[in-house]
């Protein structure tokens, strides 16, 4: 029999008000979504592999989202260093597979950091400001915010399948 658990305490996105305040709210409550999920877990569940790739777990999955956080806000938006490009150059999996070595405490507590900083990158800009993408093309904070909605809300899903794999948990 599943374990149905009470939903956290979620910001719940506003039903109304400005652009930028329904997108980061639904981004917020995405993100305290996977840490739900993630919370409550040992280093050995957290690990658990259900799937046939063994990187698709809770702990991976955490981790990979924390490295997104830190591409799209930290390195695009705000110019900051990529410390993975060569990590990733030698393995293109390599946040999930230091994700499995990592206590769950830990990647929870690098997401929670990775999140805030991602909001004050957001805070401190419009939604019309535009970087240059790879030297390529214009990309606006708003496609990064609605992007990382949509990686964060899929991965959420991910997240929810394996947690009720790993104890039954369910719920929203």
């Amino acid at each position: 029999m599943p374990i149905i658990a009470n939903p956290p305490q979620r910001p719940e996105p506003p039903m109304a008000g400005d652009e930028r305040t329904q997108l980061t709210g639904f981004l917020d409550f995405q993100r305290a979504s996977v840490l739900w999920k993630c919370s409550g877990l040992t280093d050995e569940r957290a690990r658990r592999v259900h799937l046939p790739s063994e990187l698709t777990t809770v702990a991976g999955l955490l981790g990979h989202l924390t490295l997104v956080e830190d591409y799209w806000f930290g390195i695009v938006l705000d110019g900051r260093p990529d410390r993975w490009a060569e990590v990733l150059e030698r393995d293109r999996d390599a946040e999930f597979r230091r994700a499995l070595e990592t206590p769950i405490e830990q990647l929870t507590a690098e997401y929670q950091a990775e999140t805030e900083r991602s909001r004050a990158v957001v805070a401190a800009r419009s939604f019309d400001d535009t970087v240059l993408f790879k030297g390529e093309q214009d990309l606006t904070v708003r496609w990064v915010v609605a992007h990382m909605i949509e990686e964060t809300a899929r991965h959420a899903g991910h997240l929810d399948l394996l947690r009720e794999l790993t104890d039954g948990l369910t719920g929203e």
